[in-house]
């Protein structure tokens, strides 16, 4: 799915009272405050749907698979989705043959 999709889908749902090009600033702006919270450090809970929230990693030592040498990878901060309990229960109940 595309932004493009999404932002159809919430314009289906709101109904005809909103244009597309409205629910596209809507999209953006939830996007963009996601992205802003977690470049500050924040997480974003939303209820039933999971938690985006920003995980740090430790500095590691790694392989270049080309020439087997070691390589120093430093830490780093990386944004996680840690999904509801709800939303895995919904995912699991796919038909895999769909």
């Amino acid at each position: 799915m595309t932004k493009a999709d999404l932002v159809e889908q919430v314009a289906e749902a709101i109904g005809p009272g909103i244009t597309k090009r409205d629910c596209a600033l809507v999209v953006d702006g939830f996007i963009n405050a996601v992205k802003h919270a977690l470049a500050g450090g924040h997480s974003i809970e939303i209820r039933g749907f999971g938690t985006f929230k920003v995980r740090q990693r430790r500095e590691r030592m790694a392989r270049n698979p080309r020439t087997g040498e070691p390589v120093r990878v430093p830490a780093r901060s990386t944004p996680v989705f840690k999904p509801s309990k709800y939303l895995r229960a919904r995912v699991a109940d796919l038909d895999p043959k769909a």
